[in-house]
């Protein structure tokens, strides 16, 4: 199937679907998880302070924004996604001051700010929790969460058979201040995250105001954790199945996906909205950038069973992007990634939306790895595999999504094609789910390891007190003082192919591609005056010249009119 090229959008955010622009339509986005980034007071955990002195390395790779994971106030049950106070750093990433010289230099040098918003579940230490469990049945407060009374003769089943995406029961029963067994409450991830009721009205307002205070910060947007989960079917039923965790995904959830999260997310979008572009005119680093009006955005982490299902929450009054976690998921075979690439542009384009692309984050196995491994063993894999072959599969890749029209995301370390670090002994890993059976592998600290900027020292410069988890030997050589000038590596290709997206007027924002004839396993995709081909083979393969070599991931050989794409390589050309 061909498709043909739209035309370039024109009008303001809130124009009708397919007209919208905006700084998000093309961004290429940075996730930035701060424990792992760079520690600033050498306590061996980063922190804000470090990651605004590395805030020139990102400007100069070229991304447009920076995605921090969560820097709450939280006793870090689940690595921060337990908030206890959503206005409140914590004390081991630094101060709101910090925070605010953090946003105030990000924006002098022209990067935007995207923060974590935990909406779906609090910290079991939060102040509404605590006095609900402390002032037992009948306290108001337990009404922001989900208790309820258990089944059998005494109350000591669970009130319904739903499991934790952690694993074991999605409940915990509660003891009542006079030592009796007490009613239980939800909490579809650890027992320390009790999930909010969001039917009623004090969550949703507390939430409208906690955006606020962030906006007025000067934040310019929220990547929205969970944000498929907050609304649960009525009644909370059964859901009649083992094993929930194989069935997401698959088919609408009564506690993920339900239809009654899209009112929540027009509400805030009025708030967004009301907020004016941060890099305005007269604003920091604001040369040559338009004014857009609401330039502030949200981002849904929505794991839906489709695409199109993923659209609803980026319909002109709700989000403005969503994570393609459809596209994360794709083996690397030319057949299947056109068809997820398709499939992704087509759900978007009725919406207006920017189709998002991403290759790896904070809880997954790493791509380089990933690719590295047989297809078909999932996003959280614990074997090394081919090195060698995961990333060179893992650059061809990065330089598909971004001549991808739409807006990409690139996790912290990935430019330096880091591997996952599969081998961590277990008295080291903190991922919670490691430690409950029959829920998420619990292998999501390979991924979370602290990225190495030198090539010696106790933490390759990531900090003067070690790190909080071991980094492993060798990991000098990947770092960014190693790469940073040296043809070819993995870092340069990052800042080139970055750079050239920039730059040329074929790449960035849009909706389509137009699939061209080429081999078997070979994908040839043109937008204007752009082509970029993709060899999935493990063989070289022979084609047609299609002009010029903007950038390639591996050596490529121009013959005349034909070209040798070696390997698992990806060829930009300017035509």
């Amino acid at each position: 199937m061909t498709q043909h090229l739209a035309a370039p959008s024109t009008g303001t955010s809130d124009d009708a679907p397919g007209h919208r622009t905006g700084w998000w339509q093309d961004a290429v986005i940075y996730q930035v998880y701060p424990r792992s980034f760079a520690d600033g007071n050498g306590d061996g955990m980063g922190d804000l302070p470090g990651v605004t002195a590395r805030l020139p390395y990102l400007r100069d790779l070229g991304v447009d924004a920076v995605w921090l994971s969560p820097f709450y106030a939280s006793p870090q049950a689940d690595a921060g996604y337990d908030v206890a106070d959503y206005r409140a750093i914590d004390p081991m990433f630094g101060t709101l001051l910090d925070a605010d010289a953090l946003i105030r230099e990000a924006h002098g040098l022209g990067l935007r700010i995207i923060v974590d918003l935990v909406p779906n579940h609090s910290s079991d230490q939060h102040e509404w929790f605590k006095r609900a469990l402390a002032e037992g049945p009948g306290s108001a407060l337990r009404e922001r969460y989900h208790f309820r009374p258990g089944k059998g003769a005494d109350g000591e089943l669970p009130p319904n058979d739903w499991e934790s995406i952690f694993g074991g029961p999605a409940w915990t029963r509660t003891v009542n201040p006079d030592g009796t067994p007490g009613d239980w409450y939800l909490h579809l991830f650890a027992p320390e995250q009790p999930d909010f009721n969001w039917e009623h009205p004090a969550v949703a307002d507390e939430f409208r105001s906690i955006l606020r205070f962030w906006l007025d910060m000067g934040v310019d947007g929220f990547r929205v954790d969970v944000a498929h989960g907050l609304v649960k079917a009525e009644g909370l039923p059964d859901l009649g199945a083992h094993d929930q965790l194989k069935l997401l995904g698959n088919d609408v959830m009564p506690f993920f996906d339900q239809d009654g999260v899209h009112a929540i997310y027009r509400s805030w979008r009025t708030i967004l909205d009301e907020y004016p572009d941060t890099m305005e005119p007269g604003g920091p680093s604001s040369e040559g950038r338009r004014r857009v009006t609401g330039g502030r955005i949200a981002v849904a982490e929505a794991w839906t069973p489709t695409v199109e299902r993923t659209a609803n929450y980026v319909r002109p009054d709700e989000m403005h992007q969503a994570f393609n976690f459809q596209y994360l998921g794709t083996a690397w075979d030319a057949a299947e990634l056109r068809k997820v690439i398709d499939l992704s542009l087509d759900a978007m384009r009725p919406v207006g939306a920017p189709t998002t692309w991403v290759l790896s984050n904070h809880d997954v196995t790493r791509h380089a790895t990933r690719f590295a491994n047989p297809a078909g063993l999932g996003t959280q894999i614990r074997t090394p595999g081919d090195r060698e072959l995961g990333l060179r599969r893992a650059r061809a890749a990065t330089l598909l999504m971004l001549a991808l029209p739409g807006s990409a995301y690139v996790y912290q370390g990935e430019e330096l094609g880091l591997p996952d670090v599969t081998d961590l002994p277990d008295e080291a890993r903190q991922d919670p789910s490691f430690f409950r059976a029959e829920g998420q592998d619990g292998f999501r600290d390979g991924c979370r390891v602290p990225i190495p900027w030198n090539r010696e020292g106790t933490s390759y410069g990531f900090g003067e007190g070690g790190s909080w988890l071991p980094q492993p030997a060798g990991w000098g050589e990947l770092s960014v003082e190693a790469q940073t000038g040296v043809e070819g590596s993995t870092l340069e290709l990052y800042r080139a192919a970055i750079a050239a997206r920039r730059e040329h007027p074929g790449l960035g924002a849009g909706a389509d591609v137009e699939w061209l004839d080429g081999p078997e396993g070979v994908l040839v995709l043109a937008r204007p005056g752009f082509v970029c081909t993709v060899n999935t083979t493990g063989a070289p393969v022979r084609i047609a010249a299609r002009g010029r070599v903007l950038l390639a991931s591996s050596p490529v050989t121009v013959d005349g009119a034909e070209a040798v794409l070696p390997a698992d390589t990806t060829v930009w050309w300017t035509v």
